[in-house]
């Protein structure tokens, strides 16, 4: 019970005394004192695939060892989850960095577009939504499990440029979600406040207004960009209803930390300290974190690398001192995971029943299995924490799992059943279940 609101909580909040609780506990009516707690997930990104041989566990099951790149997590490995065999089986136009990225979440091929990658056939925008936004949206359905973002998007030195490499999250086919990867501009969206919200309101009334007679005189064709218009105001309102007056501190952050490569250390820690606070706050309880883009070209000076990752994930086996430092970069994001996990770990929930690792899951992925392969096979998931009530502390090699399956699971495990996601061709066998 300790997953919940428990009816033991509950009874005590009355000043119910124990010598009551084995005449009242099962009682049928007190069933509402119970609530769901508040599941969360993060997905995390790095970009260019792994080293196999230091990163993936020799061993299946509990009894398993972290190797290099993975060794951040040690202090977790009870509650990590490290998933060999899971393949985006997804095709079509693009190259493997593209699709890699753009098929991550949405499990769909990207429409075709002027993308050129390589020698492949160019490419455009995914053409389904991500599997974040498809959980966000059955949250936000419910008041019970609504928040005032839903979701929440940040990145880590994410190129400006919009194209198909920078974007993974999608909210339908053709719409990409752009990553926050300023902090202060997130700050801002998390704690910037209208001086007078009724005013605004009074104005999106009146634009309502002027959209519903605009909308009487023009073509069918605009009349459906215009409802994607009015769609965007109805969002804005119902998240300033959502709002509300701020219930906790505002925090406290590093003041004038540019945007520059030789940076992304303090980026990372600015932007994960508030991820952890919106969820302190409940702003959303689906959050993703990106860091640079597929074929990311960040120089990790700050471990003694000058090299572009990038470039550097395009050499051969065989150049063992590329692979080192190729470890080192991963093992650098792991501790990323790993500190991210830290300050879950050691922030209680606010109704006071267990740490908020209890009850979030964040997932680290990528856009490929290994860089100079450009492999869409055994694409990395390691998960960590108990947000999914999922069995953790395993190390599991499924063969050649599509990953959309594991896309369903994740949705199944918020409750939401739905029964294919992205391409159906890769749903046969439902949700993933782990032994």
């Amino acid at each position: 019970m300790a997953s919940y609101r428990t009816r033991r909580q509950f009874l005590r909040d009355l000043g119910v005394g124990a010598a009551a609780l084995p005449f009242v506990t099962n009682l049928q009516s007190l069933a509402a004192a119970e609530t769901p707690r508040k599941k969360r997930l993060i997905i995390m990104f790095s970009p260019n695939g792994v080293v196999p041989k230091t990163f993936w566990p020799d061993e299946v099951g509990a009894d398993f060892k972290l190797k290099e790149s993975l060794q951040p997590l040690e202090k977790f490995r009870e509650r990590t989850l490290v998933l060999h065999g899971v393949c985006d089986k997804v095709r079509g136009d693009g190259d493997n960095h593209m699709r890699g990225i753009g098929c991550l979440l949405t499990g769909a091929e990207l429409f075709p577009g002027n993308i050129q990658g390589g020698s492949h056939t160019p490419a455009g925008w995914s053409s389904g939504i991500s599997i974040d936004q498809e959980i966000k949206n059955y949250l936000q359905a419910s008041e019970a499990t609504r928040t005032r973002f839903g979701s929440l998007e940040f990145g880590v030195m994410v190129p400006d440029r919009a194209d198909t490499w920078t974007r993974m999250v999608y909210s339908a086919g053709n719409k990409p979600i752009a990553p926050i990867d300023d902090p202060y501009q997130m700050f801002n969206k998390l704690y910037g406040r209208q001086k007078d919200q009724e005013s605004l309101k009074s104005v999106l009334d009146d634009l309502q207004e002027d959209l519903k007679k605009v909308s009487q005189h023009i073509s069918s064709a605009d009349k459906r960009l215009l409802e994607e218009q009015t769609t965007l105001v109805r969002e804005l309102e119902q998240e300033l209803k959502a709002s509300g007056p701020l219930t906790h501190a505002v925090p406290q952050i590093e003041q004038g930390i540019k945007e520059e490569n030789d940076n992304i250390p303090q980026i990372s820690k600015l932007q994960i300290e508030l991820m952890i606070n919106s969820f302190q706050a409940d702003f959303a309880r689906i959050a993703t974190l990106q860091y640079t883009n597929s074929v990311g070209g960040a120089r990790h000076k700050w471990l003694g690398i000058d090299e572009g990752h990038h470039e550097m994930s395009h050499e051969p086996d065989s150049n063992e001192k590329v692979q080192e430092k190729l470890t080192k970069v991963n093992h650098w994001y792991c501790e990323q995971l790993a500190y991210l996990a830290q300050r879950l770990a050691e922030t209680p929930e606010p109704d006071g029943q267990g740490s908020m690792l209890d009850n979030t899951t964040i997932v680290w992925t990528n856009e490929l299995g290994k860089g100079n392969s450009h492999t869409l096979d055994n694409t990395p998931f390691v998960l960590v924490g108990n947000g999914l009530d999922w069995q953790m502390g395993r190390s599991h090699k499924l063969g050649k799992v599509p990953h959309n399956r594991l896309l369903m699971a994740f949705a199944h495990s918020f409750g939401h059943r739905i029964e294919k996601f992205g391409n159906p061709d890769f749903c046969g066998g439902g949700p993933l279940v782990l032994s």
